[in-house]
């Protein structure tokens, strides 16, 4: 029954272990879903993909809160960039950083909204615009770390949590 509600792919069996893993004391996990990459035959692709999130990413969300996990657990869901608005000659989509989205969960997260908008086509952020820094500094502020911090490399360069990155308040809890 837990296996089936995770979804019989790879990702799905992923997020089972993460739930594990984190059960177990891991402090970071990581799980892929590779593919989104839909340049062609978007469609099929997107619909078997989605498919394989949906069910692995909302049974991990539902344990972790059963389990009394996931206030202390961070959970993440990108890409590296969005998809254009406009289908190609091949059917799919291709790489657009004007716009995409991002999916925060637990650990110190606001639940249950949604931050920023699109226009209608997809093409351009009409409100509340965050860029990457922006939402690197929300993460690492929501794990309890100082978005403005550096660290030092064991070469003794410092390298910086965020790049001058300003946490989205709306996102935080509390």
């Amino acid at each position: 029954k837990v296996k089936k509600a995770y979804g019989d792919s790879d990702f799905g069996r992923g997020c089972l272990v993460a739930r594990r893993l984190v059960e177990s004391g891991v402090k970071m996990v990581e799980v892929v879903l590779d593919g989104w990459d839909t340049h062609a035959d978007g469609f099929e692709r997107i619909k078997t993909l989605s498919g394989r999130l949906d069910g692995g990413m909302s049974a991990l969300v539902k344990d972790l809160h059963e389990r009394k996990l996931l206030a202390s657990t961070l959970i993440v869901c990108m890409g590296e960039f969005g998809r254009t608005p406009k289908i190609n000659d091949n059917d799919g989509r291709d790489h657009y950083p004007q716009a995409w989205s991002a999916l925060l969960a637990g650990g110190g997260i606001r639940g249950g909204i949604a931050h920023g908008k699109t226009d209608a086509d997809g093409a351009k952020v009409i409100e509340s615009p965050t860029n990457v820094n922006d939402l690197f500094a929300t993460m690492v502020t929501a794990m309890g770390v100082a978005p403005d911090r550096s660290l030092t490399s064991p070469l003794g360069r410092p390298i910086a949590i965020t790049e001058n990155g300003t946490p989205v308040k709306a996102l935080l809890e509390g």
